[in-house]
Protein backbone atom coordinates (compact mmCIF):
# COMPACT_ATOMS: atom_id res chain seq x y z
CA UNK A 1 0.00 0.00 0.00
CA UNK A 2 1.29 3.49 -0.81
CA UNK A 3 -0.04 4.94 2.51
CA UNK A 4 3.27 4.05 4.18
CA UNK A 5 5.39 5.42 1.35
CA UNK A 6 6.70 8.98 1.22
CA UNK A 7 4.67 11.29 -1.10
CA UNK A 8 7.38 11.46 -3.75
CA UNK A 9 7.77 7.67 -3.75
CA UNK A 10 4.00 7.19 -3.95
CA UNK A 11 3.93 9.47 -6.98
CA UNK A 12 6.58 7.33 -8.65
CA UNK A 13 4.53 4.19 -8.03
CA UNK A 14 1.19 5.45 -9.33
CA UNK A 15 2.64 7.50 -12.19
CA UNK A 16 1.50 10.88 -10.83
CA UNK A 17 4.03 13.68 -10.53
CA UNK A 18 3.73 17.31 -9.57
CA UNK A 19 5.56 19.85 -11.72
CA UNK A 20 6.04 23.48 -10.71
CA UNK A 21 6.42 25.71 -13.79
CA UNK A 22 8.20 28.99 -13.02
CA UNK A 23 8.14 31.58 -15.82
CA UNK A 24 6.78 35.12 -16.17
CA UNK A 25 5.56 34.42 -19.73
CA UNK A 26 1.93 33.58 -18.98
CA UNK A 27 1.19 32.22 -22.46
CA UNK A 28 4.14 29.84 -22.27
CA UNK A 29 3.09 28.59 -18.85
CA UNK A 30 -0.51 28.11 -20.10
CA UNK A 31 0.69 25.94 -22.98
CA UNK A 32 3.10 23.90 -20.85
CA UNK A 33 0.45 23.36 -18.17
CA UNK A 34 -2.16 22.24 -20.70
CA UNK A 35 0.15 19.79 -22.44
CA UNK A 36 1.65 18.35 -19.26
CA UNK A 37 -1.79 17.97 -17.66
CA UNK A 38 -2.89 15.91 -20.67
CA UNK A 39 0.26 13.81 -20.20
CA UNK A 40 -0.82 13.03 -16.64
CA UNK A 41 1.22 15.48 -14.58
CA UNK A 42 -0.19 17.68 -11.85
CA UNK A 43 0.89 21.26 -12.62
CA UNK A 44 1.47 24.26 -10.37
CA UNK A 45 2.73 27.62 -11.57
CA UNK A 46 4.59 30.75 -10.48
CA UNK A 47 5.57 33.96 -12.29
CA UNK A 48 8.36 35.24 -10.05
CA UNK A 49 11.10 34.01 -7.77
CA UNK A 50 9.23 34.86 -4.57
CA UNK A 51 6.03 33.16 -5.72
CA UNK A 52 8.06 30.16 -6.88
CA UNK A 53 9.48 29.64 -3.40
CA UNK A 54 6.03 30.07 -1.83
CA UNK A 55 4.48 27.59 -4.25
CA UNK A 56 7.32 25.16 -3.72
CA UNK A 57 6.72 25.13 0.03
CA UNK A 58 2.99 24.67 -0.58
CA UNK A 59 2.92 21.90 -3.19
CA UNK A 60 6.35 20.26 -2.74
CA UNK A 61 6.72 19.33 -6.41
CA UNK A 62 8.76 16.44 -7.76
CA UNK A 63 10.22 18.53 -10.59
CA UNK A 64 10.59 22.27 -11.18
CA UNK A 65 10.69 23.80 -14.66
CA UNK A 66 12.58 26.99 -13.91
CA UNK A 67 13.23 30.00 -16.13
CA UNK A 68 16.62 31.61 -15.60
CA UNK A 69 15.29 35.16 -16.04
CA UNK A 70 12.56 36.26 -13.62
CA UNK A 71 11.21 39.71 -12.64
CA UNK A 72 12.58 39.80 -9.08
CA UNK A 73 15.56 37.44 -8.79
CA UNK A 74 17.03 34.89 -11.16
CA UNK A 75 16.55 31.15 -11.41
CA UNK A 76 19.86 30.44 -9.68
CA UNK A 77 18.60 32.13 -6.52
CA UNK A 78 15.33 30.19 -6.76
CA UNK A 79 17.35 26.98 -7.10
CA UNK A 80 19.41 27.85 -4.03
CA UNK A 81 16.29 28.50 -1.93
CA UNK A 82 14.29 25.45 -3.00
CA UNK A 83 17.27 23.12 -2.67
CA UNK A 84 17.63 24.38 0.92
CA UNK A 85 14.08 23.09 1.45
CA UNK A 86 14.44 19.86 -0.55
CA UNK A 87 17.94 18.93 -1.78
CA UNK A 88 16.58 16.05 -3.88
CA UNK A 89 14.12 17.99 -6.05
CA UNK A 90 14.83 17.79 -9.78
CA UNK A 91 15.21 21.05 -11.73
CA UNK A 92 14.89 21.59 -15.48
CA UNK A 93 16.18 25.06 -16.44
CA UNK A 94 14.77 27.16 -19.28
CA UNK A 95 17.58 29.24 -20.79
CA UNK A 96 18.11 31.68 -23.64
CA UNK A 97 19.03 29.99 -26.92
CA UNK A 98 22.14 32.16 -27.42
CA UNK A 99 23.34 32.18 -23.82
CA UNK A 100 25.99 29.54 -23.21
CA UNK A 101 26.84 31.29 -19.93
CA UNK A 102 23.28 30.76 -18.66
CA UNK A 103 23.35 27.07 -19.46
CA UNK A 104 26.73 26.54 -17.85
CA UNK A 105 25.70 28.55 -14.77
CA UNK A 106 22.54 26.47 -14.37
CA UNK A 107 24.38 23.17 -14.59
CA UNK A 108 27.20 24.35 -12.33
CA UNK A 109 24.69 25.48 -9.71
CA UNK A 110 23.17 22.00 -9.63
CA UNK A 111 20.43 22.04 -12.25
CA UNK A 112 19.64 18.55 -13.52
CA UNK A 113 18.99 19.51 -17.14
CA UNK A 114 18.09 22.44 -19.37
CA UNK A 115 16.25 23.34 -22.56
CA UNK A 116 16.92 26.47 -24.58
CA UNK A 117 14.13 28.81 -25.70
CA UNK A 118 12.44 28.53 -28.10
CA UNK A 119 11.91 24.82 -27.56
CA UNK A 120 9.52 22.16 -28.77
CA UNK A 121 6.97 20.73 -26.34
CA UNK A 122 8.11 17.24 -27.33
CA UNK A 123 11.62 18.09 -26.15
CA UNK A 124 10.39 19.29 -22.75
CA UNK A 125 8.26 16.18 -22.28
CA UNK A 126 11.15 13.90 -23.26
CA UNK A 127 13.48 15.53 -20.79
CA UNK A 128 10.92 15.42 -17.99
CA UNK A 129 10.37 11.73 -18.63
CA UNK A 130 14.11 11.17 -18.47
CA UNK A 131 14.30 12.95 -15.13
CA UNK A 132 11.33 11.06 -13.74
CA UNK A 133 12.87 7.71 -14.60
CA UNK A 134 15.55 8.59 -12.08
CA UNK A 135 12.91 9.63 -9.56
CA UNK A 136 11.07 6.31 -9.82
CA UNK A 137 14.08 4.13 -8.97
CA UNK A 138 14.22 4.79 -5.21
CA UNK A 139 10.44 4.22 -4.95
CA UNK A 140 10.61 0.84 -6.65
CA UNK A 141 13.52 -0.18 -4.42
CA UNK A 142 11.57 0.93 -1.33
CA UNK A 143 8.67 -1.23 -2.49
CA UNK A 144 10.58 -4.41 -1.82
CA UNK A 145 13.89 -4.91 -3.62
CA UNK A 146 16.98 -5.48 -1.48
CA UNK A 147 19.56 -2.79 -0.84
CA UNK A 148 22.21 -2.68 -3.53
CA UNK A 149 25.61 -1.12 -3.89
CA UNK A 150 28.37 -0.54 -6.38
CA UNK A 151 32.10 -0.23 -5.81
CA UNK A 152 35.29 0.36 -7.72
CA UNK A 153 38.75 1.09 -6.31
CA UNK A 154 38.07 3.16 -3.17
CA UNK A 155 34.65 4.44 -4.36
CA UNK A 156 31.45 2.94 -2.97
CA UNK A 157 27.86 3.79 -3.84
CA UNK A 158 24.78 2.85 -1.83
CA UNK A 159 22.07 3.01 -4.50
CA UNK A 160 19.19 2.81 -2.03
CA UNK A 161 20.44 5.51 0.33
CA UNK A 162 21.93 7.41 -2.62
CA UNK A 163 25.21 7.87 -0.79
CA UNK A 164 28.69 7.93 -2.30
CA UNK A 165 31.96 7.54 -0.42
CA UNK A 166 35.55 7.68 -1.56
CA UNK A 167 38.19 6.51 0.86
CA UNK A 168 35.75 6.95 3.72
CA UNK A 169 34.78 10.52 2.76
CA UNK A 170 31.20 11.34 1.77
CA UNK A 171 30.97 12.77 -1.77
CA UNK A 172 27.95 15.06 -2.15
CA UNK A 173 26.52 14.76 -5.67
CA UNK A 174 23.60 16.25 -7.53
CA UNK A 175 21.02 13.86 -8.96
CA UNK A 176 22.58 13.98 -12.42
CA UNK A 177 26.12 13.54 -11.10
CA UNK A 178 24.92 10.53 -9.10
CA UNK A 179 23.36 8.94 -12.20
CA UNK A 180 26.50 9.58 -14.24
CA UNK A 181 28.71 7.98 -11.60
CA UNK A 182 26.30 5.06 -11.28
CA UNK A 183 26.61 4.36 -15.01
CA UNK A 184 30.40 4.54 -14.82
CA UNK A 185 30.48 2.23 -11.78
CA UNK A 186 28.30 -0.30 -13.59
CA UNK A 187 30.78 -0.31 -16.47
CA UNK A 188 34.27 -0.06 -14.92
CA UNK A 189 37.30 -0.20 -17.23
CA UNK A 190 35.04 0.04 -20.26
CA UNK A 191 35.11 2.96 -22.69
CA UNK A 192 31.73 4.71 -22.80
CA UNK A 193 30.99 7.10 -25.65
CA UNK A 194 29.21 10.42 -25.16
CA UNK A 195 26.19 9.09 -27.02
CA UNK A 196 26.02 6.04 -24.73
CA UNK A 197 26.23 8.25 -21.66
CA UNK A 198 23.53 10.58 -22.98
CA UNK A 199 21.26 7.64 -23.76
CA UNK A 200 21.68 5.96 -20.37
CA UNK A 201 21.98 8.96 -18.04
CA UNK A 202 19.70 11.51 -19.72
CA UNK A 203 17.63 8.83 -21.50
CA UNK A 204 16.81 10.83 -24.60
CA UNK A 205 18.52 12.07 -27.73
CA UNK A 206 20.47 15.20 -26.84
CA UNK A 207 21.01 16.07 -30.50
CA UNK A 208 24.13 18.14 -31.05
CA UNK A 209 24.48 19.10 -27.38
CA UNK A 210 26.87 16.34 -26.32
CA UNK A 211 29.06 18.96 -24.66
CA UNK A 212 26.82 18.60 -21.59
CA UNK A 213 28.57 15.26 -20.97
CA UNK A 214 31.93 17.03 -20.89
CA UNK A 215 30.56 19.53 -18.37
CA UNK A 216 29.19 16.87 -16.04
CA UNK A 217 32.33 14.75 -16.32
CA UNK A 218 34.29 17.84 -15.29
CA UNK A 219 32.04 18.52 -12.28
CA UNK A 220 32.11 14.87 -11.21
CA UNK A 221 35.90 14.76 -11.46
CA UNK A 222 36.25 17.81 -9.23
CA UNK A 223 34.13 16.22 -6.52
CA UNK A 224 35.36 12.66 -6.87
CA UNK A 225 39.08 13.36 -7.19
CA UNK A 226 39.68 16.53 -5.15
CA UNK A 227 43.37 15.85 -4.58
CA UNK A 228 43.07 12.08 -4.93
CA UNK A 229 44.27 9.86 -7.77
CA UNK A 230 42.04 10.50 -10.82
CA UNK A 231 39.56 7.74 -11.65
CA UNK A 232 37.66 9.05 -14.67
CA UNK A 233 39.93 8.78 -17.68
CA UNK A 234 39.40 10.45 -21.06
CA UNK A 235 39.98 8.14 -24.03
CA UNK A 236 40.66 10.61 -26.81
CA UNK A 237 38.18 10.39 -29.66
CA UNK A 238 36.20 7.60 -27.98
CA UNK A 239 34.77 8.70 -24.65
CA UNK A 240 35.38 8.12 -20.95
CA UNK A 241 36.41 5.22 -18.75
CA UNK A 242 36.43 4.54 -15.01
CA UNK A 243 39.90 3.17 -14.42
CA UNK A 244 42.27 3.20 -11.49
CA UNK A 245 45.87 4.19 -12.19
CA UNK A 246 47.13 1.96 -9.37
Amino acid sequence: MTDSIAPREAAALDGRYTVLIVDDEADLVDVLSAVLTREGWVCARAASGESAVRQFKKVRPDIVILDMMLPDFDGLEVLRRIRAIDPAVLVLFLTARDSVDERIAGITAGGDDYVAKPFSLEEVIARLRGLMRRLSRPALETAGTPRSGLAYADVTMDEDARLVHRGGDVIALTTTEFELLRYLLRNPERVLSKSQILDRVWQYDFGGQAHVVELYISYLRKKLDNGRAPLIQTVRGLGYMLRSST
